[in-house]
């Protein structure tokens, strides 16, 4: 999907991945972030977590996004919520972000694809970590054995023992995680489907429209043909192995 597509069809959400508000607070609490800890989210979105953690706990961080109407959305809940002073965000591609500083937490919610994949995305993540720091990562799953066709729009996704596995070859070990559920899976694509139809609606002679009309038709015929049933979705928390720490 393009950047743009993501953008029209997220605009209603604010947490960009299928967690719910209380599923959020929970991972946030698991964390156990104390007042004054460092967070850098790649590829932030709208950054509903590091704003919300940020009023919270304490804590303060940077957001790293490509999209420029994500940010905006992200500078204006940081606002809402009383954060901005906290909080930094950097326009750019969060694959290339790089620092000098180590956090405490360091976390990319279902962005994978900046690092070409899990295993590559955790690889960027690993320098900018603090030895005794949390990595959360957002990502699918499958559940039971989905259809060919399945497996093959969705190339790169195992079962949660395999994404277990995933981690152990990076040099992380898996502590805790929070995984979302059907509805919330339901919530969080099927509300996307009325939102793109009513700018579809709203924008009949944009030059997007045919491919956005595409796009919609693929969403909703995939998730009602294999998404619901074999797809998952978590936040995973992880630590370095104690021989990884560096």
């Amino acid at each position: 999907m393009s950047l743009r597509f993501h953008e029209i069809a997220e605009s209603r959400h604010r947490i960009l991945n299928p967690i719910t508000d209380a599923k959020l607070d929970l991972l946030g609490e698991i964390c156990r972030i104390r007042e004054g800890a460092r967070q850098l989210d790649l590829a932030c979105g709208k950054a509903e977590m590091l704003s919300r953690w940020s009023a919270r706990y304490g804590l303060s961080g940077v957001g790293v996004d490509i999209s420029e109407v994500f940010l905006a959305a992200a500078r204006e809940r940081a606002t809402e919520l009383g954060v901005s002073d906290r909080l930094t965000f950097v326009h750019g591609d969060a694959g290339r972000y790089t620092t000098e500083e180590r956090f405490d937490l360091v976390s990319c919610v279902g962005a994978t694809w900046i690092g070409g994949g899990l295993t590559g995305t955790l690889d960027l993540m690993r320098p900018m970590l603090r030895p005794d720091g949390l990595a959360l990562v957002g990502e699918p799953y499958w559940i039971g054995d989905p259809p060919a066709s399945a497996l093959k729009e969705q190339e790169g996704f195992t079962t949660l023992a395999g994404t277990d596995d995933r981690f152990e070859a990076a040099g992380f070990e898996l502590v805790e995680m929070v995984l979302a559920d059907p509805d919330s899976w339901d919530r969080y694509m099927a509300s996307q489907w009325l939102t793109l139809s009513d700018w579809l609606l709203a924008n009949p002679d944009d030059a997007d429209a045919p491919a956005l009309r595409d796009f919609l038709r693929q969403s909703r015929r995939s998730h009602l043909e294999y998404g619901r049933q074999h797809l998952g979705w978590g936040v995973f928390v992880l630590r370095p192995k104690a021989q990884d720490r560096t």
